[in-house]
């Protein structure tokens, strides 16, 4: 299989518009090796672009993209290639029901990062496939609100923590309340109730989720599935939201993780609809692409002018 290098070489000298076509004969050859549906959804959110986060993140709107590419599949099968920033908790939560209702076994293969609500999908398969290289993610949900000085995001666990410290500071000097309260008049009403549901949402999302696919035949399933979202869920582990979480941690804490360099054939080719598809976010004006082996797929294009638009080939 080639090198990224290689492919890249490869797209430059061909005509325009060559990525894509270069692009699905990989994903088509992934296909022919493991017998298997593939599913590609990616994201150019480490891209050297200027690209807006919002546009890179798993959102409402991506479900479209699922639906195009799983049109006309057969088979009780998939792998799906993840790449992501994370994203919406609710929309992860809705393409995860769709991919359920259609395939009885799924395999989540990451080249590179599935973080957060990513992390969470994977979760929802019954088997993770990660290179020594791969990333999951903490999923401690980070919540954006408005401030005096525009949008903020913070994880919602540290606001429960903020708050927690205020009360306690407050009861011990009566003196502090006013600085405290000066801070937090920035949150709105009913702020801290929905910093703890998505908190507590999170975990026990994944933690349903592992125990209805990946520890659905194991006798200890719901004792790991419910230890794994917490410990995936507690932001005190991680310390950063964006914290890598390797293979071996992953494996350590339970997940069930299989590595990709156990069959060098089908990391060269997972390899492979990586580098492309990252030559295409660079290339283009491309930022996410939910795409099958069939070359059927949906795109999403973005300009460095803040013009967006979505494009369904």
């Amino acid at each position: 299989m080639p090198t990224r290098e290689e492919i890249s070489r490869e797209i430059l000298i061909a005509k325009e518009g060559a990525q894509d076509t270069i692009r699905r004969r990989y994903l088509a050859d992934l296909h022919a090796h493991t017998g298997r549906n593939t599913v590609l959804y990616a994201s150019a959110f480490n891209s050297h672009r200027p690209v807006p986060d919002y546009v890179v993140q798993v959102t409402q709107q991506d479900i479209q993209g699922f639906m195009a590419a799983l049109h006309g599949l057969s088979g009780d099968n998939l792998d799906l290639i993840l790449h992501s920033p994370g994203g919406s908790l609710e929309a992860a939560d809705q393409i995860v029901g769709y991919l359920r209702s259609k395939f009885t076994h799924v395999r989540a293969i990451i080249p590179q990062n599935a973080m957060s609500v990513a992390t969470m999908i994977a979760c929802a398969c019954d088997e993770i496939v990660m290179g020594k290289h791969s990333a999951l993610g903490p999923i401690d949900p980070q919540i954006t609100f408005p401030t005096s000085s525009g949008r903020f995001t913070a994880p919602a666990q540290a606001i429960l923590d903020e708050f927690e410290q205020a009360r306690q500071e407050i009861i011990a000097n009566v003196a502090a309340a006013p600085v405290w309260i000066g801070k937090l008049s920035n949150y709105p009403a009913g702020f801290l109730q929905i910093c703890s549901n998505t908190v507590q949402q999170a975990k026990s999302k994944v933690a349903d989720w592992l125990k209805a696919y990946m520890f659905r035949n194991d006798t200890e399933g719901a004792k790991r599935a419910t230890a794994i979202g917490e410990w995936l869920g507690e932001a005190k582990n991680h310390m950063t939201h964006g914290r890598p979480i390797s293979i071996g941690v992953a494996r350590d804490q339970g997940l069930r993780v299989t590595a990709l360099e156990d069959d060098q054939q089908l990391q060269e080719r997972v390899l492979s609809v990586y580098h492309s598809t990252v030559l295409t976010f660079e290339a283009t004006t491309c930022v996410k692409i939910v795409e099958n082996h069939n070359g059927k797929d949906w795109y999403m294009n973005v300009n460095v002018e803040p013009a967006a638009g979505a494009r369904k080939a």
